[in-house]
């Protein structure tokens, strides 16, 4: 078999294991029965409308749009900086900023959780939006790290040079040619940190009260106590949602001038 048809196959194979979960899962979102069962008896939209009824459920969404606006933000703008400072060529300290930037990444989630409730607690900030914002933000920076040093990788430095000998000062050279560059990663990193905060539940079991549960953490409960078809319902809300956030990106990213550069 010719090595091509194997990476395909193999490629397909891949793309399948990760995509027929959610097949799934999807269409019991729509089923008219209270549990969770296939053959789906009927279909029907009456879990949407307990999300948009249900007090608890329209509190959780309302709550992660918040969060995950506020986590998208604070975490794009952090990240893109800290990218920024780490292109620069730091023989030692560069690669030990590098590791820190990257550790919310490797280590537990509940370490990180438990150690987040001690130092917002002691900021005051317990039980806050803010609280879990910064929670979220920490774990969210390095996506966004990853996807903007990616694109910075790609900038050809001689077009930065090129400019300041023109005349201009390192904040119009960023923000004429570094910035608009750069964008495609600076989006594709926004992305990932909103998908990521959306997606968090053990950071906001730690910092967040009741007046924080957001529709991650609302699904983790509702689990515990009941298993409804208003979380398939609340499921097929994230990966629709997230679809259309990547279309989203996709398309303005395609429409950009690309590597044209603002003279």
């Amino acid at each position: 078999m010719p090595v091509k048809t194997v990476q395909v196959l193999f490629a397909a194979l891949m793309v399948a294991f990760l995509v027929i979960p959610l097949l799934v899962i999807l269409p019991l979102a729509f089923t008219s029965s209270a549990l969770l069962v296939y053959p789906v008896p009927s279909y029907s939209l009456r879990w949407f409308e307990e999300l948009v009824n249900n007090e608890a459920w329209r509190r959780a969404i309302i709550n992660s749009l918040i969060i995950g606006g506020g986590t998208t933000l604070l975490a794009t703008t952090l990240g893109t900086l800290a990218a920024l400072g780490l292109r620069q060529r730091l023989p030692f300290i560069g690669g030990v900023l590098r590791t820190l930037f990257m550790l919310p990444m490797v280590v537990p989630a509940v370490v990180l959780g438990i150690g987040m409730q001690i130092l917002l607690s002691g900021l005051g900030l317990a039980n806050t939006y803010s609280a879990v914002i910064i929670a979220h933000t920490v774990l969210a920076i390095p996506f966004v790290i990853i996807s903007v040093a990616g694109a910075l990788a790609g900038i050809d430095k001689r077009v930065e040079l090129a400019a300041a000998s023109l005349g201009a000062s390192p904040a119009t050279v960023f923000r004429r040619v570094t910035f608009p560059l750069a964008m495609p990663g600076v989006l594709t990193g926004a992305v990932l940190a909103f998908a990521t905060s959306l997606d968090e539940v053990v950071l906001t079991l730690f910092v967040a009260g009741p007046g924080q549960r957001t529709l991650a953490r609302q699904m983790f409960s509702t689990i515990r106590e009941n298993i409804s078809p208003a979380i398939a319902s609340s499921a097929f809300l994230f990966i629709v949602g997230t679809i259309l956030i990547g279309a989203i990106v996709v398309i303005v990213r395609s429409r950009m001038p690309g590597r044209k550069v603002a003279a």
